[in-house]
């Protein structure tokens, strides 16, 4: 009795605490985030720099989310075979290489080095998502695994404050048909990363090994042979849908906030707008974040799910009727309610894989490239008018809110 009282957050089976392992993996969160955050900033420049459409402009999530789909698997048979710490560092790696290959890039003037360094950067942060992600939930009680994690991607979100910051006032502050402008966040974030890959390498993580449920070890034979069981949890595969439909939504929707602000109040500049998205909407992401972590306490992840996608799609219908500030205002609430979907739909799709947890996370992370597809069809269907691209993201949160309304009906049916 005295064991289960002394249960926290943050505690082990045996008691032990898993306090500092979850701080070191939260500053992860912190990472990708700025580096996400990024982005937003760079779609818009690239339409002035390398006079882009809006449509081509998408190519900057492409080159980047299309790497988590083509790096999910591989990163989850690493971890799998060399464990979490290893994983971590070979991301974060990554990560630093394609940072500072926007110094070369710089001198060729050209769009294509970019992105093929922004994909050499997203095939880091896929390998240190698919480690990241799972592990945060295992650090600790399995039931709080959904809370834990939304409380190590609220880090993210600040992540998502600082990037558009940052990156808008190094970008939009210099010239605008300069490239190497485009240098100076990404010499401050591959310094940063080098110094935590550093940190890593001489810090002692403990590899947290998953026990086996009854009903996988029934199935133990079968899936030698292949992934044939990993299929048999509905939920799973529904969450690998919901979280391509998220990407998808919250992708399109960073992307071209810049240009929907900038259309709606044409006396704002740049600058301003990469303001506004840092301090209103991702601002409001990271304080739903927190909020949500909480609020889970008293709300099934599931409810909570439903709840904002519902919140969303209502916003988006709102964002897409172009009536002013309402608008404007539904656009920036929306932040708030995306943010809690990514970690959340994650939770809920690997509740109850057992020894599959790695493999169905590789699955789940791949449904990121929902990102890589959304802003070039966005940027397509809104070319003379921002507003009916937003469309994409409204059909993409009806679906999450289906997806949260069979997880809470039942569990891995």
């Amino acid at each position: 009795m005295k064991k289960k009282n002394q249960q926290t957050l943050f505690s082990a089976p045996d008691g032990k605490s898993y306090l500092v392992p979850f701080i070191l993996i939260t500053s992860l969160f912190l990472l990708w985030g700025f580096a996400h955050g990024l982005l937003d900033v760079l779609n818009k420049h690239f339409q002035g720099v390398f006079t882009m459409t809006k449509a081509e402009s998408g190519l900057v999530q492409f080159s980047t989310y299309i790497a988590y789909f083509l790096m999910a698997l591989p990163a989850g048979l690493f971890m799998k075979r060399f464990g979490y710490k290893k994983g971590i560092i070979l991301g974060l790696c990554l990560f630093a290489v394609g940072a500072f290959a926007f110094i070369p890039a710089a001198f060729l003037h050209s769009a294509t080095p970019f992105l093929v360094a922004l994909f050499v950067i997203a095939c880091g942060l896929c390998i240190l998502e698919t480690a990241a992600n799972p592990y945060s939930t295992i650090l600790g009680p399995e039931e709080s695994g959904a809370q834990r994690l939304n409380l190590s991607q609220s880090f993210n979100g600040l992540g998502w404050i600082l990037g558009p910051l940052v990156g808008g006032m190094l970008i939009f502050g210099g010239a605008e048909d300069d490239p190497f402008t485009l240098t100076k966040p990404y010499l401050l974030v591959g310094s940063v990363v080098l110094l935590v890959a550093v940190l890593f390498f001489f810090t002692k993580l403990p590899e947290v090994q998953l026990e086996e449920e009854p009903d996988e070890a029934a199935m133990a034979s079968e899936a030698a042979s292949g992934t044939v069981s990993i299929w048999r949890h509905p939920q799973f595969v529904r969450a690998i849908i919901a979280q391509f439909c998220y990407c998808a939504a919250q992708t399109g929707i960073f992307s071209f906030f810049i240009n929907y602000v900038t259309e709606a109040d044409t006396s704002m500049t740049n600058i301003e707008a990469s303001r506004i998205l840092a301090f209103g909407g991702m601002a409001l992401f990271m304080i739903g974040r927190l909020s949500g972590s909480f609020t889970m306490k008293w709300l099934s992840p599931a409810r909570l799910l439903a709840w904002f996608a519902l919140a969303d799609a209502v916003c988006m219908a709102l964002v897409i009727l172009s009536a002013g500030t309402v608008s404007l205002y539904a656009l920036y609430l929306s932040f708030f309610f995306m943010s809690i979907m990514f970690p959340t739909i994650f939770a809920l799709g690997i509740e109850g894989m057992g020894t599959y947890t790695k493999k169905a996370s590789s699955y789940i992370v791949m449904g990121v490239a929902g990102g890589a597809f959304a802003p070039m069809l966005m940027g397509y269907i809104g070319a003379d008018n921002m507003a009916t691209g937003f469309v994409v993201p409204l059909a993409a949160f009806l679906y999450i809110l289906y997806f949260a309304w069979r997880c809470g009906k039942s569990s891995n049916p």
